[in-house]
This record gives C-alpha cells, structure tokens and sequence, in this order.
C-alpha cells in the first residue's frame, strides 16, 4: 500500500502543470550534465526541478509558469561561453526569461560571466566559490554558497585549533577553483601561525596518487588539505590509506558528494569534509526528500539543496520585483531575508552571502557526520 501511495503521489506531483495567465518563464540551468561530473550537476538541476515544480503547482511566479531549460556545460569554460548564445537567442526571440542559475564550477562561471554581466540577466551560481566572481563589479550576480575565503578561514580555523596541526601539506586540482582555494588557505593558515609544508598540484579527474603520497611522506605533516573535487578525492584517500598515511585529511567542498565516500573503497573512514551547507538527510523533511524523488526519479544529493535554494531565491526575488526586469528583480534578491534549506540568505553589495556558514563533516560509517560546529 506505502508503494502505491508514493507512485500515487509522484503521479500527481509530475502532472502537467497549466500555464500561468501570461505564460511560461524560462528558468536557465547549467551544470555539467555528462561526463566525470555528471553526478554533480544533475543533482543541481533535480533541485532547480524540484522548486518549479511547487512553484507551479502553487499558480507560478508573477503570473507566470516556470519552464526549466537545463544546459550542459560538460564541465569546460569553453563549452560554458558556448551556451551563452542559447541564452542571448531567448532574449532575442523576445521568450520571457526568469534567470540563469549555474555554473556548477568556478572556472565555467569565471569564463561565462563576461558574456552575461552585459546581458539583461540575473545569474545565481549554485556551487562556484573562486573569490574573483564578486570582486568584478557585476551588477545582477549571486552565489548561493560562502566564497572561498570563508571557506578558507573555517577550514584553517579547524586544522589548527580542533586538529591541532601545524604543519599542513596543501593539495590542490588544476582548476580556478582548486588554485583559488589553494590561494587562500595558504593565507588563512599562515595567519594562524601554521605552516605549509607541502604544496602540490594534481590534474582535475586524477585517478592515482603514488607520488604525492611519497611526497606527504617526506614532508611529515600533521594534516593534509585538499582543494579539488569528488573525482580525485577519494581515490587520493585510498593511495593515503594504502601507503600507510595515518595524518588527517580535511578535503574541501567539491569532495561533499557521496562519491567521495563511495568510490574510495572504504578508505574515507575518518576523513573530513568541508561543505557550505548541510546534507539532505539532516536538513530536509522526509517529504521533501519524496518529492525530489518523484521529480528526478533519485535520491537528493549535496548539491541538490544548493539547486533547490538558488531557485528559491531567484524566483522570491521575481516575486518580490513583480516582474521579469532584472534590474528589478537583482535589487529585490539584495533587499532578501530568506530561510532556506541551506540556511539563512542575505546578500551584500557585491552578491557574496552575508554570514555563510561551513560545516565541517567526517565520515563515519560510511556516512557524513557533522563535527563542526557542534
């Protein structure tokens, strides 16, 4: 009977929704949808769904019907820049156009933003945290998570004063987004007196690690960070573990995927995990959890709340302008108070979250376990 009363359910949430009295809305998502971070960005795009979904089903937003059109940017700046022009053809079709929400990395975003800042356009990114994107100037730009140099500070905070270490080896991809944080929690440990005793680059998507382990082993130090995402960090945790690596390792954001843990072979026991906000599991109802599963067809992961949450605040910000003009609706989104999923957001000047919090988590059976703030 549980069975037949959820597919029920999920029957009527999929329901063709009517258009609202003016029409539909487009509603621009992009993530890379294929390749070695597909994982990742669909589940963006899940909560992206999911929200337009119940604002649809609630009468639409400003009179009109949510279309989600989602774009994959394959995770490459140039493919990012490319999908530019399908956004530039919508406006110049004269389609009604509610937003851009994306990207997914640092480095697409970085590369896009140019393009966009010069259009009629409000951009949320869901994840990208490279500090850089609200140093610009851009106007109508918003980030749903802390900039790296929150991050940086946190996670610093965390090495030194929970792990008690002072020697620290930094590991980091060879994207704008591992370089960025590199960048920063070099300075963040310094100014708390720690020292980088190691700092090596890897390749984005990297599958072995046998000379950085030979590397950490030589620098002996008392906790190892690392800058990249869930496709390196478990398998740079297993190499650790295999080689006999005891030290602690604190990974960042881009590793809060389940990935990290189910790809590490059982490695990633007691390993942290920094995040910019909490998992599903904890943060949302068991309801909510069942209408991600009726829309995408799976279970909400990490970055499914950050999809979910930057639509919220693009569509609130649409409601509170009362129209489709972006000026209107960038300086609605600033004037936002906003509880959601991923906390409290209110944004300054520059589009950076006031008071982002991060959460340090640590794998325990095989789960991510929040340790930090307690």
């Amino acid at each position: 009977m549980r069975r037949i009363l959820f597919f029920l359910f999920a029957a009527l949430l999929l329901a063709a929704c009517s258009s609202g009295p003016k029409g539909d809305a487009t509603l621009f998502v992009a993530a890379p949808l294929s390749g070695f971070q597909a994982n990742g960005g669909q589940t963006v795009v899940g909560g992206v769904r999911l929200k337009a979904e119940e604002i649809n089903r609630a009468g639409g937003v400003a009179g009109y019907n949510v279309k989600v059109v989602a774009l994959d940017d394959e995770s490459s700046p140039d493919v990012a820049v490319s999908l530019v022009s399908q956004v530039q053809a919508a406006l110049d079709r004269g389609d009604k156009v509610l937003g851009f929400i994306g990207h997914y990395n640092s480095g697409e975003t970085l590369a896009a933003m140019e393009a966009f800042s010069k259009m009629p356009l409000v951009v949320i990114t869901p994840n990208a945290s490279n500090v850089a994107l609200t140093q610009k100037g851009y106007d109508k730009f918003f980030r749903i998570v802390a900039n790296d140099r929150v991050q940086a500070e946190a996670d610093a905070g965390f090495l030194v004063d929970q792990l008690k270490a002072k020697r620290v080896a930094v590991l980091h991809n060879d994207t704008a987004y591992g370089r960025g944080l590199r960048d920063e929690i070099r300075d963040a440990l310094k100014a708390r007196g720690a020292e980088v005793v190691l700092e090596r680059e890897v390749k984005e998507g990297q599958g072995r690690y046998l000379d950085e382990v030979a590397a950490i082993k030589a620098a002996q130090p008392d906790a190892i960070f690392y800058a990249g995402y869930e496709i390196e960090a478990p398998y740079l945790r297993a190499d650790l573990v295999e080689g006999g690596v005891k030290t602690p390792m604190l990974a960042s954001d881009g590793a809060f995927l389940a990935a990290t843990i189910d790809e590490s072979a059982g490695a990633a026991e007691g390993m942290y995990v920094s995040a910019f906000g909490p998992s599903p599991a904890t943060a949302a109802k068991k309801e909510w959890i069942q209408a991600y599963q009726a829309v995408e067809y799976r279970n909400p992961d990490t970055y499914s709340i950050n999809g979910y949450a930057s639509a919220e605040v693009l569509l609130a910000g649409v409601q509170k302008a009362g129209s489709l003009d972006a000026g209107k609706i960038a300086e609605a989104i600033r004037g936002l108070n906003l509880d959601t999923l991923i906390g409290r957001v209110q944004y300054d000047p520059e589009g950076d979250r006031v008071a982002a919090p991060i959460y340090i988590y640590q794998v325990q059976n095989d789960a991510f376990v929040q340790v930090w703030p307690k």
